[in-house]
């Protein structure tokens, strides 16, 4: 019998939270369970998500009392600097997608295509660089890979 997996999805009702869905609809992961959550504003809102209707319900310190396998943060820094430490308190391995983690020494910082043993490493959260840096580092890793790239400036204005 195999486990089902229980997967918060954290700000899913703003735009990066929606394109989280999105790529999970195109995967379909078998035995998932999903739960998603948003802001007190946004709370009551229906997704329609893997042919279901889903209510988004507000973030709150018991959100996680249900236990999750896994949370997606898509909601911020001041959110993930709140809530993913409850939500590892409870069990939950969260990948962060805000920049509160990104250079924080015991929080892995994880492109799946570039390092993904580092996902091991964590101490139940994973960091995922911003958008720019991913677009960079994929072929930066090609470059790297057959001519040992020394040294790279890079700028981005956002």
């Amino acid at each position: 019998m195999n486990k089902t997996y229980k997967l918060a999805i954290v700000g899913a009702t703003g735009l990066v939270g929606r394109t989280a869905l999105k790529i999970l609809e195109e995967k379909n992961l078998p035995n998932f369970e999903y739960k998603l959550f948003c802001s007190k504003k946004s709370a009551g809102t229906k997704i329609k998500f893997l042919g279901k209707e889903y209510i988004a319900q507000e973030l709150t310190e018991n959100s996680f009392d249900e236990g999750f396998d896994f949370a997606i943060f898509s909601a911020g820094a001041e959110v993930a600097k709140k809530f993913a430490p409850i939500a590892v308190n409870k069990g939950t391995i969260v990948i962060d997608n805000s920049s509160f983690y990104r250079m924080n020494k015991g929080v892995p910082l994880v492109v799946p295509e570039v390092n993904p043993q580092k996902i091991f490493e964590n101490n139940g959260i994973i960091a995922n660089p911003n958008c720019s840096t991913i677009q960079a580092v994929l072929p930066i890793k090609a470059l790297n890979d057959k001519y040992s790239i020394k040294r790279i400036v890079f700028s981005t204005y956002q």
